[in-house]
């Protein structure tokens, strides 16, 4: 790589943030492995002790594991994509709509399998019954949440259709 004497000091250091984003993508990775097999080890426990209530219960836990899982693989694909890959940065606005919402499919998902895990506890113990219906709430929220962040910033999207052309092109791409 040739050196440019009038670099910029943060164009020096950028090949360094996208190691450091490697790094870190690739402990995600590791995080979603890890879940994924303490998940496997919950459901064998559970199902090898017969099938019940108990059993349900354990294997929606192990099943919010996964989701847990799915979180942290694609925290790990989202930084691999944006930040390696395409040197992103994420600073136009579609690019941060579309991390966004890739980040909140799977919070939703997560809120929501912790929501129906609460909902079955709360057969055995009532008072869990708020709970459940606190986190299947905060679901609604977060959805409307989000959704009015994407209708509020659709006017951005017109105002750049050129960015959204070019990601597109670059999904093509990658995938």
């Amino acid at each position: 790589m040739k050196s440019n004497a009038g670099e910029s000091p943060m164009k020096k250091l950028s090949p360094l943030f996208a190691v450091v984003h490697g790094l870190m993508a690739l402990l995600f990775a590791c995080a979603a492995l890890v879940l994924v097999g303490i998940a496997s080890y919950q459901g064998w426990l559970a199902v090898s002790e017969g099938f019940g209530r108990e059993t349900a219960e354990a294997i929606i836990e192990a099943i919010g594991l996964l989701a847990a899982a799915v979180v942290a693989l694609q925290i790990s694909q989202t930084v691999i994509e944006e930040e390696v890959i395409r040197e992103a940065h994420i600073s136009a606005p579609t690019r941060v709509r579309r991390f966004l919402s890739r980040f909140m499919v799977v919070i939703v998902v997560a809120i929501a399998v912790e929501g129906l895990v609460a909902t079955f506890r709360s057969h055995e113990d009532p008072s869990q019954m708020i709970y459940a219906a606190a986190l299947m709430g905060s679901v609604a929220l977060v959805m409307i949440g989000w959704g009015a962040f994407i209708w509020l910033n659709r006017a951005a999207e017109e105002l750049e259709p050129e960015a959204m052309a070019d990601a597109k092109q670059e999904d093509e791409k990658m995938g």
